[in-house]
């Protein structure tokens, strides 16, 4: 399953960390973050719960920019 996230990001090289840092989380097979249009794609492994694979892709993105938000 693949959603897209509305996101708060304030420069390019913080989207890109922030890309890494979600695409490490448990439960996320892929992840890109588009600085330009302040959107987040994240693919999910079969069987992965959105809410708790996303709460951790926060908190995962707070590490890289305490300010980021991501609306879901």
């Amino acid at each position: 399953m693949k959603k897209t996230y509305d996101i708060e990001v304030d420069c390019a090289n913080c989207a890109l960390k922030m890309e890494q840092a979600a695409a490490k989380v448990a439960g996320v097979t892929a992840a890109t973050v588009n600085f330009m249009t302040q959107r987040m794609s994240v693919t999910f492994a079969e069987g992965a719960g959105e809410r708790e694979v996303m709460a951790a892709v926060l908190r995962a993105c707070r590490r890289v920019e305490p300010d980021c938000a991501i609306r879901l």
